[in-house]
């Protein structure tokens, strides 16, 4: 019969063996300790006597359980309530932005209307001014144009007619001063007789016709008429008088009505004039506007024109492409003018400069702004590249070039996998994509064409390359491990390319993925769901169990409708290089991504100092193809050489061009590389001395502590220096920073570190300007090699190379092993054999080896960038957060001089 164990009966009843033991004695049935067994009859004994005990403690334990539930329930309700009157809080927080970022737009707005209308108004007035000048001028002066020619005689009639008119009123002035002097005369004669009276009256008399004659009056009465009077005596004389009196009346109306019929004529006609030369005068000068414009527009026409001719913008047509550190003499020659009015401008702006000398970009632009000349500064990389423009109305339609980004292992090439039904992950080295691929993938009739990049920080040069070239960048966010370094590279650089992000939140089929908490990480970086009032497309998928694939799909499209992507596709093909390989069978290789016009087989191309005839393209699946149009990833066969990944490329219709076109860029390239500046070293001191005459030997000496300075100063002033001699041009305590590189550089000088390491930015501005830094713990090895090859003694030595580095984010104590550090890998791959030195604030505190290394709960040999681990540093625990852990290797390395 079977027994059962005390304790495996205390674990069915939910109690514990000392517990059960003690009912079992009380029911004095035999046991001893938890491991005894007991019959089957004493089993269902004890069953039925703590039958109620039992369901009393299933109760009370049930009870805990729904309580606990209640209290989750309670805490969950209120984390809800507070996340959101959280939210609420958010969005009154930013709807009282937006409020008041619309209040400053409206005033804005507003004050730049109100200043656009006083402009205005001010260019109104000025123009009326202008317009009033031009009008009193010309009615100053008869216009000289065929136009005025005709009013011409009508104006020189009137001009003959107003000098009449004031002829006759000087005449008739002249007669009234004479009749008012005569007036007294003929009354005096009058008393003395009437026979002296007639005879004086009748010379007056006839001598009035012949002055009006003269004067062209009309006639009056005569003055000698005698009319019969019955009076002899004073009646006859005065009617005479009468006469007189009359006759001049008449004369006068007549004179004044000829005198305002003429003024009233020449006033109209005057009135008349004018107003036909400012019809004449407003018409021409809509002719001439007319004029201009057409004129103008044909221009730009012709300008366009050459433009689409030449495949290049309109606007660097007329400047003068010059590129960056261009020298005097080349300037002059760009500009078609004398080297000395360049050199004299220059001098003028207290810059003096000679034919040889490099100008910077400023001083380039006031010269050239100086003589009136429109200059355009080409860099270094522009000048590899083309410059297109085409007539929008050759423009169509385009599929979208998308990028997938994101860190390493965080399932990129599983989705597009899954979007292209292959298995590219698995041919991968370790899963990770080493290379930059591209693949076309229809759907719904449209066609889409995905570049995948390469996850591991190593390949961070490919994947800018990757965000340079495309249109629309799907960010890959694992959910169940959110944001990670390569993943902030990957917006770092698509922000920089102004390319839209969208985020496939992938793994979301896992139990312990968090989407919420993804967004939550990425909002830190810009990142903003549309849900939450932002601009970034968030999609929920599962490469593994092909979930949410089709909305990602559907959310690229209408991507890509937004940003209306079109190119010409009749024209010459350009483009980009993804990737080169040189093959043994095939030769040359190259991966290019088309963007504009159509590429055909047998073309000739250029990329960059790489030329040929396109000799065979293939296409994803290894399948010829005759022609590529815009956004169309092939694979081509045919170039004379392998080009860079990321080169620009174009067809040439003439084979000579581009051959021409690809030495001049490689001559160009060997004369940069052979004037790039070579700085001194240690190993290459003797020869330098022997060969040109070095006399001096700069050094920037950095060091842990002044004393170590003082030191090696008073160490290298007792060094024989009649050959050569040593300066310290710069010391300083602290890490070897990109300052100190840029003074060696500019200096020929070597950077000693004591006790000190570079900083990340130094090493990289160290190789890139060729300076070395010698690193050393011991002074007198120092002095050692500076004197070795002060003699040309230095023989070969071990060189320390240095593998990766690890940053301190936690520390833990564990049992028997010490203190063990919580570190992220941020450089190169850390191995288990590798020397290690402490570095915190830029200053070495300990070198030593590793006493572990571990990934979770299993040891490792290598640790690679961008993984988590756990280190422990032999015979050291003094390990504090922020530490920087450098592993190198030391190495032999033989010399080549």
């Amino acid at each position: 019969m079977a027994k059962v164990r005390v304790s495996s009966l205390a674990k069915e009843f939910g109690m514990t063996s000392k517990e059960l033991l003690d009912q079992l004695a009380e029911m004095k049935i035999p046991a001893k300790s938890a491991s005894s067994a007991l019959e089957d009859a004493y089993v269902s004994m004890v069953k039925k006597k703590l039958a109620p005990v039992i369901e009393a403690r299933s109760a009370e334990i049930e009870a805990k359980k729904i309580a606990e539930q209640q209290a989750a329930a309670a805490e969950e309700a209120a984390a809800k309530a507070e996340a959101e009157k959280e939210r609420i809080a958010a969005e009154a927080r930013r709807e009282e932005e937006r409020r008041l970022s619309l209040a400053a737009q409206a005033a804005e707005e507003a004050a730049r209307a109100a200043a656009e209308e006083a402009a205005r108004e001010a260019a109104r007035k000025e123009k009326e001014r202008i317009a009033a000048e031009e009008l009193e001028a010309k009615r100053r002066a008869v216009p000289a144009s065929d136009s005025g020619s005709r009013f011409r005689s009508l104006l020189d009639q009137i001009a003959a007619q107003e000098a009449v008119l004031k002829e006759k009123k000087e005449e008739d002035a002249k007669k009234q001063a004479a009749s008012a002097s005569e007036r007294p005369a003929r009354k005096g004669r009058g008393q003395r007789g009437q026979r002296g009276e007639r005879s004086d009256r009748g010379s007056a008399t006839n001598e009035a016709p012949a002055h009006r004659r003269r004067s062209n009056a009309a006639p009056a009465v005569p003055g000698n008429v005698d009319f019969p009077s019955p009076d002899k005596g004073g009646k006859g004389k005065k009617r005479k008088g009468s006469a007189h009196v009359e006759e001049d009346r008449y004369a006068r109306m007549a004179r004044e009505a000829e005198e305002y019929s003429r003024e009233k004529v020449l006033e109209e006609a005057r009135a008349a004039v004018e107003e036909a030369s400012r019809e004449s005068t407003g018409r021409r000068k809509k002719r001439k506007e007319k004029r201009e414009r057409e004129a103008e527009q044909l221009k730009q026409e012709k300008k366009l024109e050459e433009a689409i001719a030449q495949g290049i913008n309109p606007e660097d047509l007329d400047a003068v492409k010059v590129s960056e550190g261009v020298t005097v003499a080349e300037l002059a020659e760009a500009l078609d003018v004398s080297a000395n009015d360049i050199i004299k401008r220059l001098f003028l702006l207290g810059t003096p400069l000679t034919m040889t000398q490099s100008m910077s970009n400023e001083l380039v632009e006031l010269v050239a702004d100086d003589m009136g000349r429109k200059v355009r500064i080409v860099t270094a990389e522009e000048e590899n590249s083309f410059s297109f423009y085409d007539d929008p109305k050759d423009l169509k339609p385009r599929p979208p070039v998308v990028t997938v980004m994101g860190h390493v292992d965080h399932g990129k090439t599983s989705l597009l996998d899954a979007i292209r039904h292959t298995n590219v992950w698995s041919g991968e080295a370790g899963g990770i994509t080493q290379h930059i691929g591209a693949s076309e993938v229809m759907i719904n009739g449209r066609k889409i064409t995905f570049v995948d990049t390469p996850g591991h920080e190593a390949f961070t040069a490919m994947r800018a390359r990757g965000a340079k070239i495309t249109d629309v960048v799907v960010l890959v966010v694992a959910a169940d491990d959110g944001v990670m370094p390569q993943t902030i590279e990957a917006i770092n650089h698509s922000k920089a390319a102004g390319v839209p992000i969208i985020v496939a939140v992938n793994k979301c089929d896992k139990e312990e993925a968090n989407p919420d908490k993804v967004r939550q990480m990425l909002t830190e970086y810009g990142i903003i769901p549309e849900e939450w009032g932002g601009q970034n497309m968030f999609v929920n998928v599962s490469a593994k169990k092909n979930i949410g694939i089709d909305e990602l799909l559907e959310t690229i499209l209408l991507q890509a409708d937004v940003l209306e992507l079109k190119a010409n596709p009749d024209t010459f093909a350009s483009g980009n290089i993804i990737e080169a390989k040189l093959d043994r069978g095939r030769g040359p290789v190259a991966t290019l991504l088309v963007t504009r016009g159509t590429l055909h087989v047998g073309d000739t191309i250029v990329a960059g100092q790489s030329y040929g005839s396109v000799r065979a393209m293939l296409d994803q699946h290894g399948e010829h193809k005759d022609e590529a149009r815009p956004s169309d990833a092939v694979e081509i066969l045919g170039l004379n050489s392998v080009p860079a990944a990321g080169d620009e490329f174009r067809v040439f219709e003439d084979a000579r061009d581009a051959r021409d076109l690809a030495e001049q860029r490689a001559l160009k390239a060997r004369i940069e590389e052979q004037n790039k500046v070579k700085h001194v070293t240690l190993e290459t001191l003797f020869e330098e001395m022997s060969q040109n005459e070095l006399k001096e030997l700069n050094l920037v000496v950095k060091a842990d502590t002044q004393g170590t300075i003082e030191a090696l100063a008073d160490s290298i002033g007792k060094m024989d220096q009649s050959e050569v001699r040593i300066n310290i041009i710069h010391s300083a305590v602290g890490a070897i920073s990109e300052t100190d590189v840029s003074l060696a550089a500019a200096s020929n000088a070597i950077i000693i570190g004591f006790g000190v390491r570079p900083q990340g930015k130094a090493r990289d501005a160290a190789e890139k300007e060729s300076v070395q830094i010698k690193t050393y713990s011991i002074i007198y090895k120092a002095i050692e090699d500076i004197d070795a090859a002060r003699i040309g003694m230095l023989a070969p030595t071990e060189e320390e190379v240095q593998t990766g580095c690890a940053e301190v984010r936690d520390t833990f104590r564990v049992p028997k092993a010490g203190l063990i550090a919580g570190c992220m890998v941020t450089e190169g791959e850390i191995s288990r054999d590798d020397k290690v030195r402490v570095v915190r604030d830029g200053v070495v505190i300990f070198d030593g080896e590793f006493g572990s290394m571990r990934r979770f709960k299993d040891d490792v040999k290598t640790v690679k960038n961008g993984y988590e681990c756990g280190l422990g540093i032999e015979k050291f625990q003094d390990i504090k957060v922020g530490d920087i852990f450098e592993a190198y290797k030391i190495v032999e390395v033989a010399r080549t001089e």
